[in-house]
């Protein structure tokens, strides 16, 4: 069974940074591409960035494009995403998520699209 577990949400000003764990058990995170998606009171989930296999491919959100990025070490079978310069409006639960299949980086960005999530992560931005 895949288990992912995010960590490192919390509360932060704008302007700030944060960097959120995903890890995995169960399957080996490298031959999957990972998600990041967010989800804000009263609004649907969203994609914020995927990355590919190896690391070096990803996609991001326009959103969040410039602010966000995300590595993996898969010797940790861990995926992050640093994200600097953080706006009140990025204040959501962040979900880590993969899919049962391999795709390529950025050819599902749609939340029902992936068979496993992690529990979520609050991040929240202060003004």
């Amino acid at each position: 069974q895949v288990q992912l577990v995010e960590s490192g949400g919390g509360l932060v000003q704008a302007g700030g940074s944060l960097r959120l764990s995903c890890a995995a058990s169960g399957r080996t995170f490298s031959s999957y591409i990972v998600t990041w998606f967010r989800q804000a009171p009263g609004k649907d989930r969203e994609f914020v960035a995927a990355l590919g296999w190896s690391g070096s491919s990803s996609y991001y959100a326009d959103s969040v494009k410039g602010r966000f990025t995300m590595s993996r070490d898969n010797a940790k079978n861990t995926v992050y995403l640093q994200m600097n310069s953080l706006k009140p409006e990025d204040t959501a639960v962040y979900f880590c998520a993969t899919p049962r299949a391999r795709y390529g980086v950025g050819s599902i960005t749609t939340p029902d699209a992936y068979e496993y999530w992690g529990q979520g992560t609050q991040v929240t931005v202060s003004s």
